[in-house]
């Protein structure tokens, strides 16, 4: 459905993705971890056309998308979040899901149905009661909310959730994990960059880690948690045998 061949960026000096290749299966959950500055949130990046490869191709639904500009990438069905989350502060929680709708491609932002539906999102990720106000208000957590929102309203066919649980205490990471299950189950396909591993362990069918660019280890996520080389880069010998 999804896939990186052989995907380099360079900023500088410096190689953020080094031959990149991995593919995402249709309505899997796929994991993807690394150190920090292992190339997680430039492969999302490269993908939405945020940023060009130097080398490489992204493929998405059989159809080269690596020249593409960001709006059409996200029309053709790919949506994201951010690490630092980017609502409009100034617009309500229901017009920045209406926002949300309207980069998508989808209709007429301010008609009944899209309206209609724009609250059902809000209702998925527990905001309905906040559509009338500005998101300039709301906590950490609830923008958090409010992006996935936004993303989900575009109607994706791929969305991509890089670290939306950071931040989010111990408590509610099932809840977050229960969410991303739900948004699986709904016929979207989950691409999840988190250093929370509960996270991984608990929502993720395949995991793919990146260490300084490249793909260290691609495989399930039991067998990715225990690999040597794994623990070494990235989890540390405290996670070995859980």
């Amino acid at each position: 459905m999804l896939e990186l061949v052989d995907v380099s960026v360079r900023f500088g000096g410096l190689r953020a993705l080094d031959g990149l290749t991995f593919t995402v299966q249709p309505g899997e959950i796929l994991g993807v971890i690394g150190p920090n500055g292992s190339g997680k949130s430039t492969a999302f990046n490269v993908i939405t056309g945020a940023v060009k490869a130097d080398r490489g191709r992204i493929v998405f639904d059989g159809e080269d998308i690596t020249e593409l500009p960001a709006h059409r990438i996200a029309r053709k069905g790919i949506a994201r979040t951010f690490q630092v989350v980017r609502p409009f502060p100034h617009l309500t929680a229901l017009e920045n899901v209406l926002a949300g709708r309207l980069f998508g491609g989808e209709g007429a932002p301010r008609s009944e149905a899209s309206v209609t539906e724009a609250m059902a999102v809000l209702e998925k990720v527990g905001l309905a009661g906040k559509a009338g106000v500005r998101a300039e208000s709301f906590t950490i957590l609830e923008r958090k909310w409010l992006e996935v929102g936004r993303a989900l309203a575009g109607r994706p066919k791929v969305m991509l959730l890089d670290e939306f649980m950071a931040g989010i205490a111990s408590s509610g990471i099932s809840d977050a994990v229960d969410m991303v299950k739900s948004i699986n189950a709904s016929g979207i396909t989950v691409v999840l960059v988190e250093h929370i591993i509960k996270a991984i362990t608990g929502a993720c069918d395949r995991v793919v880690v990146l260490d300084a660019g490249r793909k260290l280890v691609e495989g399930s996520v039991e067998d990715v948690v225990h690999d040597p080389a794994v623990i070494e880069a990235y989890l540390g010998t405290g996670h070995a045998g859980r």
